[in-house]
């Protein structure tokens, strides 16, 4: 696989894929933003999708005015991860929380929860809730493309703290990034396999009781910086921390 290949996704990717040498058209939004906007042409590559770890490459073998006809060449899959990440991503003000479910996507998160914590300028009512998932959801799924991930992240409906509490209990290892707390995460030891859960804080940081409800159910106060990150960034350097960490940790 040549990972400058540009990535399409196709929700409707067949089970089983296409056979090697047959055509598989790319139409609808993909199709029309490969024909219109990006321009590929006859004797290009790209890659193929479905979103959940599976695709194809193929041949451009037919451009047509808003889609595109492919030479199925190889099958694709993601390798499969026995540690899955989720990160709880506090809302926050104009397009901070975006930028970081665009950047967490890129280094391969496995699914986002917003979380609307107490100091969280934003408050998502029913209809904005809507509005701005459907925001997070297109963010992930264009993020994915961008950095040729196979898995579009899971964007889960919004938690309270208490609901968040609840999801604590429910993984093998979580992480709350505090800047007082005094155990980096590069130093923690990771399970083999399971679910770690990375907790992000508002611009306005956790509070003293949602410091409490957390840690009192298992999560873990940790540090992953010498200063205070704001919360788009946050996130991303905890799951850079987490990614060395494996790495070395099954290097031979």
């Amino acid at each position: 696989m040549t990972m400058t290949d540009p990535l399409f996704l196709l929700d409707d990717l067949t089970d089983p894929l296409p056979m090697v040498g047959t055509h598989l058209p790319l139409a609808g939004d993909e199709g029309r933003h490969a024909a219109v906007v990006r321009r590929i042409r006859p004797g290009e590559m790209i890659m193929i999708g479905d979103g959940r770890g599976r695709g194809i490459r193929g041949l451009v073998v037919e451009a047509r005015p808003s889609s595109l006809v492919v030479e199925v060449a190889d099958h694709l899959t993601a390798p499969d991860k026995p540690l899955r990440v989720v990160a709880a991503q506090a809302l926050a003000k104009g397009d901070r929380s975006e930028l970081a479910v665009e950047m967490m996507t890129e280094m391969g998160v496995s699914e986002i929860v917003p979380w609307q914590a107490s100091r969280s300028v934003v408050r998502w009512s029913e209809e904005r809730a809507i509005r701005s998932l459907t925001r997070w959801r297109s963010t992930v799924r264009e993020a994915a493309k961008q950095s040729r991930r196979f898995n579009v992240p899971q964007v889960s409906e919004p938690v309270t703290t208490r609901q968040l509490a609840q999801r604590v209990g429910n993984v093998d290892l979580a992480f709350l990034l505090h800047e007082e707390a005094d155990e980096p995460i590069a130093e923690v030891d990771l399970p083999a396999a399971g679910t770690v859960l990375i907790i992000i804080g508002p611009e306005g940081g956790i509070s003293a009781d949602e410091l409490g409800e957390l840690t009192r159910v298992g999560a873990r106060p940790v540090t992953i910086s010498d200063g205070v990150l704001r919360t788009s960034t946050a996130g991303v350097v905890a799951l850079a921390a987490l990614k060395l960490r494996r790495e070395h940790v099954s290097a031979p």
